[in-house]
């Protein structure tokens, strides 16, 4: 390796909230969060019949991916939405999976034709 080439390395506060991050996609349910909100935005209710948790345990974790800044909300009455925050949080949440699904054998999902995401089912055809 050549010691000649200077690497730019990013700021400390990057780099803090990088590490929240992955912090935060380091919890299941919260990994599951937002792989649900791939393609739409839910509500706590409908997010906590996807992931088989509590509406108090999914607001808990959804105002922790929040502060994450992972997710954004919508008030519509009474009822408030997430989503994700952005189109790089929806790409961290696929790379991770994706690579997750290559580390296995076989050919990985997001590979056949038949990809249709394995949460489908369980979210009544939502995305």
């Amino acid at each position: 390796m050549s010691a000649d080439r200077s690497v730019e390395l990013p700021s400390a506060d990057e780099i803090d909230l990088a590490i929240e991050v992955f912090r935060m996609l380091a919890d299941g349910t919260r990994l599951a969060l937002l792989w649900c909100l791939l393609d739409t935005e839910m509500s706590v209710g409908q997010l906590a019949d996807a992931v088989d948790r509590s509406p108090t345990s999914v607001s808990q974790h959804l105002a922790k991916l929040r502060l994450a800044r992972l997710v954004q909300t919508r008030r519509d009455g009474n009822t408030i939405f997430y989503r994700l925050d952005s189109d790089h949080a929806r790409q961290l949440v696929l790379d991770g999976v994706h690579h997750a699904e290559h580390q296995g054998s076989g050919v990985p999902a997001h590979h056949r034709g038949d990809a249709v995401r394995r949460l489908d089912a369980s979210e009544g055809g939502q995305r």
